[in-house]
């Protein structure tokens, strides 16, 4: 029956981000809340080759330190989004990692069509933005994999074993309410349902985002409580999985040693 009744959702912005959101919203297809950026960088090429240039636009998102950039190509497939919160994390993309030796780049996500770069609190974007265009540029002329041996987050996929409710959990979060959460540069990704809580974890833009919990409990939460009484809360799993955490020491113990050496 819930399936009718989503011809009657509110204004899904209104529910997310409030109403002072929808006021200041432009059109989620049209381009003119994008900056288009300046910067024009060609793909050196043979001379009896045609010169390849690409234009990477730019887009705010509700985080002050997080930017999207829009290549303008593929980056991943649709739906899938895939997150880098340290550096550690990186591994398995090639492009990550060099996004990651920019200065002031604290995390990295893709989506299926952009790169959500989050930066430092004290790094600037006037010195971090022609980095990444760069960056960008040069490795999707190059033909590299932007993923080599892990795989990307995909749909919220529904499993034979999972109950009614939390059948529409998933259906909720992965039509109404992760494209909108993409649209600002994240991902919320299903973590779990248990006696009426439903564990979310904010990837991208969203997870340090100084309105990510009232977006949460404000939002998700009412989303998924309009159309599921079961729904008590929602709450927020924002811990990094114990290989990460295992990986990242491992990563700043080598830095460590590397940063002794040039020192002597």
């Amino acid at each position: 029956m819930y399936r009718n009744t989503l011809k009657t959702v509110p204004n899904l912005r209104a529910l997310l981000y409030g109403t002072q959101k929808v006021v200041s919203q432009m059109p989620q297809k049209s381009f003119t809340s994008l900056q288009k950026s300046p910067l024009r960088r060609t793909v050196p090429a043979a001379s009896f080759l045609p010169q390849r240039t690409m234009f990477i636009q730019t887009q705010d998102t509700p985080n002050p330190d997080s930017l999207k950039f829009l290549p303008g190509v593929s980056v991943l497939e649709k739906g899938q989004t895939m997150d880098f919160p340290t550096q550690a994390s990186a591994l398995c993309s090639p492009l990550a990692k060099l996004l990651f030796r920019i200065e002031g780049v604290r995390s990295v996500f893709f989506g299926p069509e952009f790169v959500t770069i989050s930066k430092q609190e004290e790094a600037e974007w006037r010195l971090i933005k022609p980095e990444v265009f760069a960056v960008i540029m040069d490795f999707f002329a190059s033909g590299l994999p932007v993923v080599t041996d892990a795989k990307p987050t995909g749909g919220t996929q529904i499993n034979e074993d999972d109950d009614e409710t939390v059948q529409m959990i998933k259906e909720l979060l992965d039509t109404r309410i992760r494209p909108t959460v993409q649209e600002d540069g994240g991902d919320i990704i299903y973590m779990g349902y248990e006696d009426g809580v439903v564990k979310l974890k904010m990837q991208g833009s969203c997870s340090s985002c100084p309105s990510s919990i009232v977006t949460l409990k404000n939002g998700v939460q009412n989303m998924l409580q309009f159309y599921i009484p079961e729904v008590v809360s929602v709450e927020q799993v924002n811990d990094l999985r114990p290989v990460d955490e295992i990986a990242e020491k491992e990563f700043e113990k080598l830095e460590s040693k590397m940063q002794q050496k040039e020192d002597k």
